[in-house]
This record gives structure tokens, C-alpha cells and sequence, in this order.
């Protein structure tokens, strides 16, 4: 019998753990004060949900959610502007995938809601947006566009030199397209001191990360600025807890 009563515990024990590593309501407050900065990539009916594709509805659910809180859409490049108001959202979509013109777009016009997309510029692994999409989304006025580097590349991986000129020739880039170039995402999330020097000298106003956190919009991460995780799988609980947390799983 005592057999069970040690199964019976730990299947209760590992039960829990799965619990609490997939519903972080644990994580420490943070205040509606601080922004969230929500990443995204995809946003298309034709994949099936994952880290990397938030289908529409549910990129829909999310705009509602955000919408019914009465939040403050902004541009990445903004964010300096909002330090003393309260549901600061600014959506951030890295690559720059075709989709996000297809299905994205229209529904950021529906909730008027500002986002910044970060365009690898040169990229050739993915079905990407083509000059007259990005100038239309431009000129909307709901959408602004910042660099990725032109290759989408790891900056980890190359030399200085190389790093420097992938990062400011995918600004270059982008100011042909658009006019203007104010913020960076480093693709993968790598980068040391030294990129974050780089962006500052390049001339980005700032530049967001990987880091799955919320925080306040200072000196110290203006080029290391974390974002909010996102997953097209989440449920209605796991995307509340991710906005209030800055992730909803470990």
C-alpha cells in the first residue's frame, strides 16, 4: 500500500511542478507602470500555433485583451515618451514575414494599435514583406519599421567590423525604404556590450533583446530592452499571467 501512497505523491508532485512551470502566476508583480513590449513574429492561419506563429485569432484575443484594458499603443521608438503613463503596450514583430502584412496589419488598423516591425533586410530563408508593403504600412501610420540586420545573422558569430556593418547597413536599409531607422532587434537574442555600444553609435535610439522580463525604460537597457513572450498556443490564463509576469512558462 505504501507503494501507491509514494506513486500516488509523486504523480500529485509532478503534476505540480508541470503547474506552476506552465502557469507562472508566481512571478513577482509588475506595475502597470512599467511598458510591456510584446514580441511576436508570425502571424498567419497557415502554420500551426508555436513560439514562432501567433495565428490571427488569437493575435485577435490578444488586441481585444489589450484593447478592454484601455492600453496606450506605442511605437518601440516611443517609448521614452510614455515613462509616466500607466498600460503602455508597444508590439514588436521580428524578421519581417509576409504575413504580417496579410493578416497582422488589417487587425492593427481594426484596434488601432501601433507596432514596430523589424526587418532583416536581405533575408532569404522566409517569405518576406516587399518594398510597396512596407511603404504602405508606413505611411499608415500604424506601423513603424526598424532593423534586424540585413542577414539575420548572429552577431555573437561574427567579428566586430562584420557586426557593425550588418547593423547599420540594415538601418541604411530601411531609411531607403521608409525614411526613418530608430530601433534594432538583435536577431536570436545575441549580443554582448560591445552591439549594444555599436547600436548607440550607429545612431538607433534604442534596441530590445530576447529577455522574457518587464521593466522600467532606462539608460541602463535602452539597448537591451526585454520583452514580453509570447506562444500562439496560449491560452485566455497564460496570455493575462505573460502580460502581467513578462512570460507565462519558465
Amino acid at each position: 500500500m505504501w507503494v501507491l501512497y509514494i506513486f500516488v505523491s509523486l504523480l500529485i508532485f509532478a503534476g505540480l511542478l508541470y503547474f506552476l512551470g506552465n502557469y507562472t502566476f508566481w512571478l513577482p508583480f509588475r506595475s502597470a507602470k512599467l511598458p510591456r513590449i510584446v514580441m511576436l513574429h508570425q502571424v498567419t492561419p497557415h502554420s500551426p500555433p508555436s513560439g514562432m506563429n501567433m495565428p490571427p485569432e488569437k493575435f485577435e484575443q490578444l488586441l481585444q485583451y489589450l484593447s478592454q484594458k484601455n492600453s496606450i499603443f506605442c511605437f518601440v521608438s516611443e517609448l521614452d515618451q510614455y515613462k509616466s503613463q500607466k498600460n503602455v503596450v508597444a508590439l514588436s514583430f521580428d524578421d519581417g514575414f509576409l504575413d504580417n502584412y496579410h493578416y497582422a496589419y488589417p487587425l492593427l488598423k481594426k484596434y488601432k494599435a501601433k507596432a514596430t516591425i523589424y526587418l532583416a533586410t536581405q533575408i532569404t530563408e522566409i517569405e518576406k514583406l516587399n518594398p510597396e508593403q512596407i511603404q504602405e504600412m508606413a505611411q499608415s501610420g500604424w506601423i513603424e519599421f526598424g532593423a534586424h540586420t540585413q542577414h539575420h545573422v548572429n552577431l555573437l558569430k561574427l567579428s566586430d567590423e562584420e557586426a557593425y556593418a550588418e547593423m547599420q547597413a540594415s538601418k541604411q536599409d530601411v531609411e531607403k525604404l521608409v525614411g526613418v531607422c530608430s530601433s534594432f532587434a538583435y536577431p536570436f537574442g545575441r549580443f554582448n556590450e560591445m552591439h549594444q555600444a555599436m547600436a548607440k553609435e550607429i545612431g538607433f535610439k534604442n534596441a530590445v533583446s530576447t529577455r522574457k522580463k518587464i521593466e522600467a525604460y532606462t539608460p541602463d537597457n535602452q539597448y537591451n530592452l526585454p520583452r514580453v513572450s509570447t506562444h500562439g498556443a496560449m491560452n485566455p490564463l497564460q496570455m493575462r499571467i505573460a502580460l502581467a509576469k513578462g512570460r507565462y512558462k519558465l
